[in-house]
């Protein structure tokens, strides 16, 4: 695993600075790695139209394959953009509103 840094980053806007935090930088720019993608701009739409959803019901949904579809689950996971909960055998994707959220706040500000 890389090192951590514990960095501030100041970007200079004229009147104002924006301080932003190293490793949350690092983490907003895996998140939006992982949405810039087609399919998995598909699969967090029908996240957020059904709420949960299983591998399963994502891959017929999407007419996918079985592994393709769990491929994209585990990048977004990984970047922290659905959850997961396990119920029996089964376990279900949602979106992480509070990890969006974030990310959202910060490309405002950025934007700003």
């Amino acid at each position: 695993m890389g090192k951590q840094k514990n960095e501030t980053i100041v970007l200079d806007r004229g009147e104002r600075s924006i301080e932003l935090d190293y490793s949350e930088l690092r983490r907003a720019v895996l998140v939006l790695r992982a949405v810039n993608h087609k399919l998995r701009q598909s699969i967090i739409d029908l996240l957020e139209e059904h709420g949960r959803m299983t591998v399963t019901e994502i891959y017929i949904k999407l007419r996918l394959e079985q592994s393709v579809a769990s491929q994209h689950l585990a990048i977004l996971r990984k970047a922290g953009v659905v959850v997961t909960e396990r119920n029996g055998k089964f376990i279900h994707y949602s979106l992480n509103n509070d990890r969006l959220g974030q990310i959202s706040r910060l490309i405002e500000e950025l934007a700003y």
